[in-house]
């Protein structure tokens, strides 16, 4: 006979047997789903871009056929507000188009999708309204098949307002406010049962990384679904090699509503984790809603595990490895095109920011192209997202408004850059205003309540700031930052290492950063002499812009206890206010031109500094080609341990570099032209000619 311990054991024994049965035939059900959906015929979602061929007219033409036909995107401030012309037009744009609606899409869904409009905008289907946004700088979906008639060409007509409204953010801000739709827009058919697009512009799944660590990620994943019929969702994760690495499900509920919210916990052992510009790798998560074997609807997002924290004395630490923050700001406009921007723009810049060796962007002062937190998440980029909460800096009036309406956009344009981001392992925090004033109605209650939505919203990233005042404004986030300019707008280059320290001083348990630092240049603005300039006149001369920049990298490295600094800004921008440098309507305190043809000398300073990895030689004040003195310091930046210069084939040596990548030649000239030359050891060089003239 069998003990009563003997009996306790066998009978755990067969229930370990049977959970270990029922959990191989749970894998092998799903992987028998995955092999049938490859097989049966799937309904899965339609994407259909509609950018081609609008009608756009101005809201004050009444003449008929008096449009122009464009294609998307489109901005009808590409002109007067790049011009100068402060007062350019802030009104109403109507875009027309006729789409075919196939007579196969009569039992589907129906959504168009824009991924910005600025800033409200009213969609219209064969004359009736289907909706409005409000907000000017983040996706949004309306379902339209109640309006559709089927078997025909339908009228699509959205109405644009980038007029100023007080209710919606931003009031002010020191750059343009181009009007118009200025991202894609997509018409998405699906089946009655989907995946949600009406979820503030998401996508719908929301991938929540709960904990993780070196050996083990846990992550839980929401997904919103619409319709009564689907049985199953599936999440796939797959790595980068687009092997399976986990399959899970969670059985869809009968309840009679028409949207549904799925959760389905995963966790993935011994995780790749993704390491910010040293090795971003990334899984991806197919999240599939199934009918039987039936694949109604699927949804692809990134997934970049990794962990960080921020410490007041020693900054940020990501994956438990400390990260200096070099950060850049960047403006989404170009000459001629204003916002209306393409994909080979935005990869454009984010190259040139990692081959300055930038390893972290601020999105100023708005959410950007979703395809540019894309490009961010496979570079390694490390985001500061941030709402359009922007106060008036040095100018007059004020970012915020006290009424009710005016709070309710904050509020929804902050859930939708954050429900319509969360799942991008680059965006590390979320901003939630900049150079906003205590004086008139306060924000500082209002901040408080934000931080508190950012973080119900997602709980794992961190809220921060750009401010430029003192006060209470600057206790509301999780971390703190400054818009700095001393050295530019008044005082001296110097103050910026006594302001860090005082500041870190006064908020001891607070990391604090430099949201902007920077100076204006024109590459045409040229002195022999190293002289402050008056930031409102025209002349920008470039060497002070190299001085400031070279003197606030060297405090900003001696300072670990500052989290992040931020250039101002990456590429010079429209602000049609502006009346610098050789255009009017362009703030020229970028480092690199609007055009993005030429990198200043500040650009290389950084380059020599920040990237260890691509070898460079550069021989700075180059567009300075006449001199007045025969006796020349010729400074030469480079990442190499040595450089030589030749001047009309006479070789200098130099020392080794000083700890900031610079190289300094005491030189005499010739009159009339003069060579130069600066090589590294391994045979890098830059050449450029000097002229010594009396």
């Amino acid at each position: 006979m069998l003990n009563t311990m003997g009996i306790k054991k066998m009978i755990m024994n067969q229930q370990n047997t049977v959970r270990k049965i029922r959990f191989e035939l749970k894998i092998l059900t799903l992987l028998f789903l995955s092999f049938l959906s490859n097989f049966v015929a799937n309904a899965q979602r339609e994407i259909i871009n509609i950018n081609r061929n609008w009608e756009f007219i101005y809201g004050y033409e009444v003449k008929k056929d008096a449009g122009q036909l464009i294609n998307l995107p489109h901005t009808w401030n590409n002109k007067d507000a790049l011009g100068g012309n402060i007062d350019y037009y802030r009104g109403l744009g109507i875009y027309e188009k006729k789409v075919m609606v196939e007579d196969a899409w009569k039992h589907k869904r129906v959504f168009i999708r824009f991924l910005a409009a600025n800033e409200v905008a009213t969609v219209f289907v064969n004359g009736r309204c289907v909706g409005e946004h409000r907000g000017g700088y983040t996706a949004f979906a309306f379902e339209i098949t109640d309006f559709l008639v089927f078997g025909q060409e339908n009228l699509i007509t959205v109405k644009v307002s980038n007029a100023l409204h007080l209710d919606i953010i931003p009031l002010v801000g020191d750059f343009n406010f181009y009007g118009g739709i200025y991202r894609d827009v997509n018409l998405i058919v699906t089946e009655v049962d989907c995946i949600s697009l009406l979820d503030h512009g998401s996508e719908g799944v929301y991938l929540h990384q709960e904990k993780v660590t070196p050996q083990e990620a846990s992550v839980r994943a929401v997904v919103k679904l619409m319709g009564n019929n689907a049985t199953e969702v599936i999440i796939k994760v797959k790595d980068n090699t687009g092997k399976d690495i986990l399959i899970e499900s969670n059985v869809v509920g009968y309840e009679d509503v028409s949207e549904k919210e799925i959760t389905i916990p995963f966790s993935i052992s011994n995780p790749y984790l993704w390491q910010g510009v040293e090795k971003p790798q990334l899984y991806k998560v197919h999240v599939q809603l199934m009918n039987g074997s039936k694949v109604l609807d699927e949804v692809v997002q990134p997934l970049g595990l990794r962990y960080f924290s921020v410490d007041p004395e020693n900054g940020l630490f990501l994956n438990g490895k400390h990260v200096q923050v070099r950060g850049v700001c960047r403006h989404q406009d170009r000459p001629e095109l204003g916002n209306a921007l393409y994909p080979v723009h935005h990869e454009e810049d984010i190259s040139i920011m990692r081959k300055m060796g930038a390893n972290a962007l601020r999105m100023s002062h708005y959410p950007h192209d979703p395809y540019v937190y894309d490009l961010a998440d496979k570079a390694g980029l490390i985001v500061w997202s941030e709402i359009p909460f922007v106060g008036p800096g040095g100018y007059r009036d004020k970012g915020f408004v006290d009424t009710e309406k005016f709070k309710q956009n904050c509020r929804q344009q902050l859930v939708e850059m954050i429900r319509q981001n969360m799942n991008h392992p680059s965006v590390f925090f979320w901003g939630l205003f900049n150079e906003l004033k205590e004086s008139g109605d306060n924000p500082v209650t209002f901040i408080r309540e934000l931080d508190s939505l950012a973080h119900a919203e997602d709980p794992s990233r961190l809220t921060t700031c750009a401010s430029n005042q003192d006060g209470s404004i600057n206790n509301n986030t999780d971390l703190a930052a400054w818009n700095k300019y001393p050295g530019w707008y008044g005082g001296n280059v110097s103050a910026i290492a006594d302001w860090a320290d005082r500041q870190h001083i006064e908020m001891p348990n607070t990391p604090i950063g430099i949201s902007e630092y920077g100076a204006g240049a024109g590459i045409y603005h040229q002195n022999e002499e190293l002289k402050k300039t008056d930031p409102g006149s025209y002349w920008h001369p470039e060497n002070w812009q190299t001085h400031f920049h070279e003197e606030y990298w060297i405090a900003i490295n001696e300072r670990p206890f500052l989290w992040g600094t931020f250039i101002w800004n990456l590429f010079d921008f429209g602000a049609a206010h502006r009346t610098e440098d050789q255009i009017d309507g362009i703030n020229d305190k970028g480092i690199v031109t609007f055009d993005r043809k030429v990198k200043k000398d500040a650009f290389y300073f950084y380059q020599a500094n920040w990237n260890k990895t691509d070898p460079m030689v550069y021989i700075a004040e180059r567009r300075n080609s006449y001199k007045t003195k025969a006796n020349q310091i010729i400074k030469v930046y480079s990442n190499q341990k040595k450089v030589m210069l030749w001047v009309n084939g006479q070789k200098y040596f130099s020392s080794n570099t000083d700890d900031y990548s610079r190289f300094y030649f005491s030189v005499v000239l010739k009159m009339g032209e003069n060579e130069i030359i600066a090589k590294s050891m391994n045979g890098l060089q830059d050449k450029i000619k000097i002229n010594l003239r009396n």
